[in-house]
């Protein structure tokens, strides 16, 4: 390999023109230099079965035939317009056909974008400041999203403790936090204050799913207070069902933000909605002061929006679904079996669709428990893990639906190598 193009070089490179050395999203000391199906390589020649998949949106694999055929047919008709096009009416019509809450939509770029707007759209309907949201809970990188993501220290709720610099104190001082799966802890605080806007909730947050009950008790608790639920599926949204953690958990919010797989491996999101709530993006509806601005220059993309239909009519094909959830089940009990064997203390947390490990014998129920008993433990299971041809997150694996037999046998093998690390 010509050592100029090696990934060291890459890396070098990057620590030049880049803050820590990356884009912020994941470890900058692989540089990945293409993907096909379930696989990825590194510029080093190294190759792995993908269980990242893009954070999510690769759920039918890399360069997937007839996404490709979709987006190459549009090409030379035209990249971006800033303008409505046919195609991104087609897939608002898809998304509202699938998702119980989407009467509307209005299409953005980012997932947190998305998020961003939701809030904002639900203190514009409700005339109410304040926002609930959950510790622990991922929302973007809006200033309210960045409170209580990832606290270093725990604070009484329901104090918002910034994630991050340059955010004022009058945003948390509009926030509230609690905790997730906790609805006696919701109730208590939509008694106390009387002017919040929204809750805004992911339904699987990040991989800890919801007590049986708990979110239709969001949902009652909203109603009864005149307050907006939200749900974040970017992450959810498409995965869990085709219509989402909406489909699965039978609960209808009043908004959601969606992206990731609508965009089918481009950049799009969408936050949708009642129409009620969504004519607050019609000036001619409700009037100067009640109207909430949103443009974007690439929003509604038809790149994007061809890729996100294709995408799409695959998952509605007869037994996607079962595939994806047979595949996750299949690589939760590889784990699971090999760790009991060798009597290390684990849980499997998620969805069959969207999952990892812990390794505890407490059972994780939200963020503060929601954690491992020797993070180091983690940290060398998922660095054998990748040595072994295995690229995930350290906290959470995408099972995708171009897996196949030969990425069960590395796995299964990479997995016996990780446990023996750790035992």
């Amino acid at each position: 390999m010509n050592k100029l193009h090696s990934q060291s070089d890459w890396i070098a490179r990057a620590q030049k023109v880049l803050p820590a050395a990356g884009f912020g999203n994941f470890d900058p000391g692989i540089i990945i230099s293409h993907g096909e199906g379930s696989r990825v390589w590194d510029e080093n020649g190294d190759e792995y079965v993908d269980y990242l998949i893009g954070s999510g949106p690769m759920l039918l694999g890399h360069g997937h035939p007839e996404v490709i055929e979709a987006v190459l047919e549009q090409l030379p008709k035209g990249m971006t317009f800033f303008a409505n096009n046919a195609k991104g009416i087609e897939l608002a019509e898809a998304i509202c056909d699938a998702v119980p809450c989407c009467e509307q939509v209005r299409f953005l770029t980012a997932g947190g974008e998305a998020d961003m707007y939701a809030m904002r759209l639900a203190r514009a309907f409700t005339g109410k400041p304040k926002i609930l949201k959950f510790e622990g809970g991922y929302h973007g990188m809006s200033a309210e999203a960045q409170m209580s993501l990832a606290p270093s220290v725990q604070v009484n709720f329901p104090k918002a403790v910034p994630d991050s610099a340059g955010i004022p104190q009058d945003v948390a001082d509009n926030m509230l936090i609690a905790p997730f799966n906790d609805l006696a802890a919701v109730e208590s605080l939509l008694s106390e204050h009387q002017d919040v806007a929204a809750i805004i909730v992911e339904p699987l947050q990040r991989i800890i799913p919801p007590q049986s009950g708990y979110l239709q008790g969001l949902r009652d608790l909203c109603t009864k207070h005149s307050v907006l639920l939200i749900f974040d599926e970017v992450v959810t949204g498409f995965r869990l069902e085709y219509g989402g953690a909406q489909e699965r958990y039978g609960v209808t919010p009043d908004l959601c933000a969606l992206g990731k797989i609508i965009g089918g491996g481009f950049p799009l999101a969408a936050v949708g909605g009642k129409e009620e709530i969504m004519r607050h993006f019609d000036k001619s509806e409700v009037g100067a002061d009640l109207w909430l601005m949103q443009l974007g220059t690439l929003a509604g993309n038809p790149i994007a929006s061809v890729a996100g239909l294709k995408t799409m009519e695959i998952l509605r094909r007869e037994g996607a679904y079962e595939t994806l959830k047979q595949y996750g089940a299949r690589l939760q009990k590889m784990q699971s079996d090999a760790l009991a064997k060798s009597g290390i203390p684990h849980k499997i947390c998620g969805d069959e669709t969207l999952f990892d490990l812990y390794f505890t014998s407490n059972e994780p129920l939200d963020y503060r428990s929601a954690k491992h008993d020797d993070p180091s433990v983690n940290t060398r299971y998922n660095d054998v893990l990748r040595q072994n041809g295995v690229f995930k997150s350290p906290g959470k694996l995408y099972p995708s639906l171009a897996l196949t037999e030969a990425d069960f046998e590395l796995t299964e093998a990479a997995v016996a190598k990780a446990v023996a690390a750790i035992a």
